[in-house]
């Protein structure tokens, strides 16, 4: 007998003639939350991301402003025309997001229409987001419940950061080193 069936054969003994149970799984699905667009914008404002609160109307002059003089990844299907770089020559990159979460102030991409590959979102140094108001939920629950999980899917709160043993901060690592979000209302 190898370990590994000793171990099952000892589990299966142990737990031999115990009665089955049903676990309550009455986990919470929904989440009360006031105004979810400045729950949002606080949170992911903690995670040192940039944010921008304005009617939707404003969009496309800010996306303009902010994009400057950048060399702009346009993910297809992204609203917005004009020349724009590739992955080896780009500034940044700007997306949509599929949905964002209020509660933990986080972003998610299922690299739909509009937002870009794996790649193109964490390959440039500067990520600029467009949240659209009904895309924010209250909670993880919630947020879930909208994605398909055949999707490849990039969570995000903030911009990249790890920190050694030392705790000492660094910025950049494993994505954009700056994340800015427009949230349109």
């Amino acid at each position: 007998m190898s370990a590994r069936e000793e171990i099952l054969a000892r589990i299966g003994r142990a737990v031999a003639g115990t009665p089955d149970v049903e676990v309550p799984r009455g986990y919470r699905t929904t989440r009360q939350a006031g105004d979810l667009v400045g729950l949002f914008a606080e949170r992911v404002g903690d995670y040192r991301a940039i944010v921008h609160v304005i009617p939707e109307t404003d969009v496309p002059g800010r996306i303009g402003e902010l994009a400057g003089d950048r060399r702009m990844i346009v993910p297809d299907g992204f609203d917005r025309a004009g020349g724009w770089a590739d992955l080896g020559t780009a500034d940044g990159v700007i997306t949509g997001c599929a949905v964002a979460i209020a509660e933990t102030g986080t972003i998610v991409l299922d690299h739909g229409p509009g937002q870009g590959t794996r790649a193109q979102t964490l390959v440039p140094d500067y990520h600029l987001c467009v949240v659209r108001a009904g895309q924010i939920v209250a909670g993880v629950p919630e947020a879930v419940a909208r994605l398909d999980p055949s999707r490849p899917l990039t969570w995000i709160s903030g911009p990249s950061a790890t920190s050694d043993i030392e705790l000492d901060r660094v910025e950049g690592v494993h994505g954009p080193r700056t994340l800015e979000v427009i949230v349109s209302t």
